[in-house]
């Protein structure tokens, strides 16, 4: 299965001064596959240790910081000789001995010539727990479930992608009704590794809905083993009501659809629980588009999603049949799965700030805006064909933005400062 990850994988492979690397990602997003493969293609020799339960490794760790007896343990625990220059030590859910994630400062500083990749599922989690973290010794990769183009891939239709890659969009748009049927099948499969293993061998979407909902239950499990047990009912009730905000039009997180008269601040652990452990994405309101947008985000307005598309769409119980139908899936449920996969491609695209913005009234919404360091650009989200926009022109002639971008089931076209951009064709922004 192809990660574009293992691309910057090689790239951190190369340097001279690299760090020890942290994978942060939620559960089942192909971590510890990813650490693995990378470690098969590129070294000699791999010693994976997984911390989890792993009573040898919390005693080997908790003594002292000498990396030249953490090494020896390490080589007594794999029977061999670790030979720094060719062998990648891998270190997953590494969360779970504190001790072994404050021993990457060390690592760094003192033998910075050993190779260390790390991954832990609760890693966020942890830190707030107050995990002693070896601040500005180590790298971060953020792993999320597979992107669109991914997932093409993994269907068998890497020369679709190909031509979008080539910018070859006349000839993609012969193709529309292929790359228009794939993207029907992603809202229905998503990204998770699993599912999209299993569908793009057996075409079985039955299947795909039973792994799904196993994550899912995975997932539920997690939050009764590892949450304070005070908040494990807000975490429940939050984590199931983010479906139905995402099918109001106006999708700005209400925190009385969990429950009525719930309050802000009885949700907040619960929030950043969840936030924590990758499973949510929290888009903050910004007040104005400016350079950066974070100094104009409003703390209190935000819109959740989910870590998975195909995730939500088991959630809210989409049947199979829609996609049988031409577009009907991207009519009926607009509002709980297209925004949802837009933000999901673009949390794939390195270096970029996401948010939305609503003006004072609340009468006019851009779905998203994204900040490249150097712009602000407006992105409209359009289920259908219908580009009628009022508020991206409302945006504009306040804004007068240099360059925007309205996505929907429409052809691709320049207009100016306006780019249509095919849904199918999300990943191009970058």
């Amino acid at each position: 299965m192809y990660r574009g990850a293992m691309e910057r994988l090689n790239k951190w492979k190369q340097k001279s001064n690299k760090k020890p690397l942290i994978i942060r990602g939620a559960r089942q997003v192909g971590k510890t596959w990813l650490m693995k493969e990378f470690a098969k293609g590129a070294y000699d020799e791999m010693v994976y240790i997984n911390f989890d339960n792993n009573s040898q490794m919390k005693e080997l760790f908790s003594v002292d910081m000498r990396i030249e007896r953490i090494i020896t343990g390490l080589e007594l625990y794999a029977g061999h000789k670790i030979d720094s220059s060719n062998t990648l030590l891998v270190f997953d859910e590494i969360q779970e001995v504190p001790q072994a994630l404050a021993s990457l400062k060390y690592f760094n500083e003192l033998a910075p010539e050993y190779q260390i990749i790390c991954a832990g599922s609760l890693l966020g989690v942890a830190l707030h727990q107050g995990t002693s973290f070896p601040v500005g010794k180590v790298e971060f990769l953020d792993l999320y479930p597979l992107s669109f183009t991914e997932f093409m891939r993994a269907m068998g239709k890497g020369q679709f992608v190909e031509l979008l890659e080539k910018r070859d969009f006349d000839m993609a748009a012969t193709f529309k009704q292929e790359y228009i049927d794939l993207l029907k099948y992603y809202y229905y499969v998503g990204g998770m590794p699993e599912v999209v293993k299993s569908f793009s061998e057996n075409k079985d979407f039955n299947e795909a809905r039973e792994i799904q909902q196993r994550i899912l239950d995975a997932y539920e499990q997690d939050f009764s083993k590892h949450a304070p047990n005070e908040i494990v009912p807000r975490i429940r009730m939050l984590w199931n009501s983010i479906p139905a905000q995402l099918t109001k039009e106006n999708k700005k997180f209400i925190y009385g659809i969990i429950k009525e008269g719930a309050r802000a601040k009885d949700y907040e652990l619960a929030l950043m629980w969840l936030a924590d452990c990758g499973l949510i994405h929290k888009v903050h309101r910004v007040t104005a588009p400016n350079i950066p947008l974070k100094a104009y985000e409003d703390p209190k307005a935000f819109k959740l999603f989910l870590v998975d598309v195909g995730l939500l769409s088991c959630m809210v119980r989409l049947n199979q049949s829609v996609l049988l139908d031409r577009n009907e899936l991207f009519k009926e449920f607009k509002g709980a799965l297209t925004e949802q996969y837009v933000l999901q491609q673009l949390k794939t695209l390195k270096g970029l700030e996401t948010y939305y913005w609503t003006n004072d009234r609340g009468s006019a919404e851009i779905d998203f805006l994204i900040d490249n360091g150097i712009r602000v650009i407006p992105i409209e989200v359009k289920a259908e064909t219908n580009l009628k926009a009022k508020s991206l022109k409302t945006f504009a002639e306040k804004y007068q933005p240099k360059a925007a971008i309205r996505t929907s089931m429409a052809d691709y076209k320049q207009e100016d400062w306006l780019l249509n951009l095919p849904l199918w064709m999300m990943e191009m922004v970058n």
